[in-house]
């Protein structure tokens, strides 16, 4: 097993995520030697208990033989934080996916990217205002990055993509699972036009604990968000509160004070 190979299968791995293979990446050096190790010794790295060093020594070979296979059936390609087409932008936040899952292509360009999110629940004016930023951005040359979710996401992609622009949908399931299921013919859109990507194995299923892990993702790929309409309690303000961590710029959009759906965008200014 090389060493791509290796990182693909830890990624595979539950409960490892990106923070915890880092530890183990600085203390075993090599991600074979991650795989190799006793569960005694995998122990004595911070955040590693039983329960997850037992999925480590025991995790099975063949599940990574069939991700490889389905990658290659399914035109996926599986990239590493070490490898050159890793988006650079997401290169620089503190916790980035140690793989990805690609459908489609990121390009260098894409590091000119801005994401537009919102609320699932949108209002007419969060997405006539959404089409129309999304439609003026891609004329400028702007990557249009969201998360594939009803309302916002949707109209963001489905703007930029009529505009002949870019588009990148990140995703908090693996790519066997798009979600919601009734975006699967506008991913395929994307895909041919930008990419489709999410840093969990093709089986992932789209769990609740997933998607802010998601939303960084949308913050680290950008130069900053664009948050076009958000309820007081929508995640769209936990990609907001990332962006601030990663040093992105964060842009919201004003909508009437009595608005519930605009409450966190009005909050945000």
């Amino acid at each position: 097993m090389n060493e791509r190979e290796a990182l693909i299968a830890l990624n595979m791995v539950s409960d490892i995520g990106s923070i915890r293979l880092r530890k183990l990446l600085d203390f075993f050096g090599k991600p074979q030697n991650i795989l190799n190790a006793s569960e005694e010794c995998l122990q004595k790295v911070a955040g590693i208990g039983p329960a997850i060093s037992h999925n480590i020594s025991h995790f099975d070979k063949d599940k990574l033989n069939k991700e490889l296979t389905l990658a290659k059936k399914c035109n996926v390609e599986i990239i590493c934080s070490a490898d050159e087409e890793y988006p650079e932008n997401l290169k620089n936040i503190t916790d980035p996916p140690i793989v990805l899952y690609v459908k489609g292509e990121l390009l260098p360009l894409d590091k000119l990217s801005i994401a537009i999110v919102g609320s699932r629940n949108a209002s007419l004016y969060g997405l006539s205002c959404t089409s129309k930023f999304a439609r003026a951005l891609s004329e400028c040359g702007f990557t249009i990055v969201s998360g594939l979710a009803r309302g916002i996401d949707t109209c963001a992609h489905k703007s930029a993509l009529d505009a002949s622009g870019r588009t990148i949908a990140v995703i908090g399931s693996g790519l066997s699972h798009i979600y919601p299921p009734e975006n699967k013919e506008l991913a395929e859109r994307i895909s041919c036009n930008g990419a489709v990507i999410s840093e969990f194995p093709f089986g992932m299923e789209p769990l609740k604990q997933n998607f802010p892990r998601r939303n960084r993702v949308i913050s680290g790929l950008s130069l900053g968000i664009f948050v076009a309409e958000a309820a007081c309690n929508s995640g769209a303000l936990i990609t907001a509160d990332f962006a601030l961590e990663q040093n992105r710029e964060v842009f919201a959009l004003p909508g009437k004070t009595d608005s519930g759906t605009s409450s966190g965008t009005n909050a945000l200014i």
